[in-house]
């Protein structure tokens, strides 16, 4: 937060004053661009001199938005470097969310500290012996049953396996975070924090179910629908379809030919949660 400066005014009263309160607008940045700023929702990228993309946002309202990066002190060096400011329109908030997933990843702007690169993600999954990390190259995680939790790196996976194994009591040979031998304890069981598995106390059946039931909160949900399908929003006589397959954004054109989809993990985290609730208007293409 900027710091308040006080002073004494005319009649001796003492008064604080906010700096965002004295900001005025970049003279650097041609009005026009800000005039011309819809209420509506959309996306909006901040230029340099060049045309190279600094700052790519979105809004439910994108001139209420932009303006709000105009007046934040904060964000000085990136006005300084600023000539112009686009915008896009979308036919709502999704729509907006898509946008500007898909520009980021494109333009890569060097002010926008999320969604900047295409990670590889992995994810623990479960169907054979031992739970195993696998990563989005080795299998289609818009179509796989059984994988739980979304991880940049195999640490991280294996540290939330670990964390998991501590605060439920499971084994950590069976969870393959340990190798042992048949019928030796493994080391949580000789302080007491396993119920057995490795040394058959407890059943291999009922230790599985206590790991999938552990990482059920992580469960990634596969693709829920047999193709691709569009996602209407309309707003102040904007009709858009957003069209989406396999958590993978399509644009909002039909592409001529059939193009393979990529799980892509941002899709997922804006689209799981709205098109399970059933909030979105859908049309299965």
């Amino acid at each position: 937060m900027a710091p308040m400066h006080t002073h004494v005014n005319a009649v001796g009263l003492l008064v604080c004053t906010d700096p965002a309160t004295n900001f005025s607008y970049p003279a650097h940045i041609p009005r026009d661009c800000i005039d011309s700023l819809p209420r509506q929702p959309g996306v909006y990228i901040f230029r340099d001199a060049a045309g190279i993309a600094l700052y790519i946002g979105k809004s439910v309202n994108i001139r209420q938005r932009v303006l709000s990066h105009l007046r934040t002190l904060e964000e000085a060096q990136m006005l300084a470097r600023t000539c112009r400011i686009e915008h896009e329109r979308t036919g709502g908030e999704i729509g907006a969310l898509l946008r500007e997933a898909q520009l980021i990843k494109e333009h890569q702007p060097v002010f926008n500290r999320k969604l900047r690169r295409i990670r590889e993600m992995c994810s623990i999954r479960l169907g054979g012996a031992l739970p195993e990390v696998v990563f989005a190259k080795e299998a289609d995680f818009g179509r796989t049953e059984g994988l739980f939790g979304l991880f940049q790196t195999r640490k991280a996976a294996q540290e939330t396996l670990r964390n998991m194994a501590h605060s439920d009591g499971l084994c950590s040979v069976m969870t393959g975070l340990e190798k042992g031998a048949p019928g030796r304890p493994c080391f949580a069981r000789q302080l007491k924090r396993c119920r057995g598995a490795c040394t058959g106390e407890e059943s291999a059946t009922e230790h599985a179910a206590r790991v999938r039931a552990a990482l059920a909160p992580l469960r990634v949900t596969p693709w829920p629908y047999p193709g691709a399908i569009a996602i209407v929003e309309k707003s102040d006589g904007l009709r858009q379809r957003q069209l989406v397959d396999n958590w993978c954004y399509l644009g909002t054109r039909q592409p001529r030919r059939k193009r393979a989809t990529r799980f892509d993990v941002d899709v997922y985290r804006i689209l799981a949660r709205p098109l399970l609730e059933g909030g979105l208007t859908i049309e299965q293409l």
